[in-house]
């Protein structure tokens, strides 16, 4: 896969972008770096995308950048000139793929149909964009139509909402989804920035989904444990159960049997994503112990700790 696919795969979300006015771009994209979703696709809808694209890419240079409603192969020069990082369109046009390849430049054209699939696996392609999303029949659909072709991932767009986000996300072959109802043309028009970073926060985190899904304490050995996690049953009915490192007292008390991460403990947070929560909080400046990653049978990570402590807790994110 492309590494800027790979981006916005760990971003999630793609804010799909229609400017009618230029002055409104740098703002506008200030406003969704604030929210936490750094990446815009914009539109080809009107005249003023190419200098949106062009203003957005040499001012705020932290955003991911591309074009969208991309239906020439002159319109995908003029985007990428501008500074666009990849490029979308509404349909399978083979001349504006086939373009897009040898210029090495991502695509992701629209396919709505085994046919449409197809070819874009002819082209190499591992990432189409599914549209319109709801109107052609949904997540439903696209796990239909997706089960012979297990190596492709969908960027579905069209009747994307908050609503409906997180059950697109929480099918594995759904790269991102695209969405315009954070950045909806009224409140650029208005200038209403802050109520779209507003927006963009609200969608993260229903996006990454974080709650909390146990308290670790750090015993000093496993009698400590078992005598501890004994109490929490005696006095709460908290069920234990023994594992070969800690003992569980419910589902959200972990008594460890020797001390671990943490100089009283661990918090585990989980999340929808383990993927696009890491990055997200990569990108706010946090890092992790990567020695401290665990994968599945598939070798997809399952959980990591953060490098830094809360309160003399060790944090680590699990995945849902």
């Amino acid at each position: 896969m492309h590494p800027v696919l790979e981006e916005i795969e760990k971003i999630g979300i793609v804010p799909v972008i229609k400017i009618d006015d230029v002055e409104k771009a740098v703002p506008l994209a200030k406003a969704l770096i604030a929210g936490g979703i750094p990446c815009a696709e914009v539109t080809f809808r009107t005249a003023q995308g190419e200098e949106a694209i062009r203003r957005i890419s040499r001012e705020t240079p932290d955003i991911l950048a591309g074009a969208g409603t991309v239906l020439t192969t002159e319109q995908v020069d003029r985007a990428v000139d501008a500074g666009a990082k990849f490029i979308v369109s509404p349909g399978l046009n083979p001349k504006v793929v086939e373009y897009c390849i040898k210029k090495n430049i991502p695509v992701t054209p629209g396919c709505a149909n085994p046919s449409d699939i197809e070819t874009a696996l002819e082209f190499g392609l591992d990432v189409v964009k599914f549209f319109p999303a709801e109107q052609a029949g949904g997540l439903e659909y696209i796990k239909a139509i997706s089960a012979p072709y297990s190596s492709l991932k969908f960027m579905p767009t069209g009747g994307i909402n908050a609503n409906n986000i997180v059950k697109y996300l929480s099918f594995e072959k759904i790269l991102a989804c695209g969405g315009s109802w954070m950045v909806s043309a009224d409140l650029i028009n208005e200038g209403k920035f802050d109520e779209i970073t507003k927006l963009c926060r609200q969608a993260l985190q229903n996006v990454l989904g974080f709650s909390l899904a146990h308290i670790g304490i750090n015993g000093a050995n496993e009698e400590s444990a078992l005598k501890a996690a004994k109490l929490f049953e005696t006095m709460f009915g908290f069920e234990s159960k023994e594992g070969n490192s800690s003992v569980f007292a419910g589902e959200y008390v972990e008594l460890m049997k020797s001390p671990y991460l943490g100089a009283n403990g661990h918090i585990a947070i989980s999340t929808n994503s383990i993927l696009r929560a890491q990055a997200c909080l990569e990108r706010s400046g946090f890092t992790f112990r990567k020695d401290s990653a665990k994968t599945d049978a598939k070798g997809k990570l399952k959980a990591i700790y953060l490098t830094d402590e809360i309160a003399g807790f060790a944090i680590h994110l699990v995945q849902r």
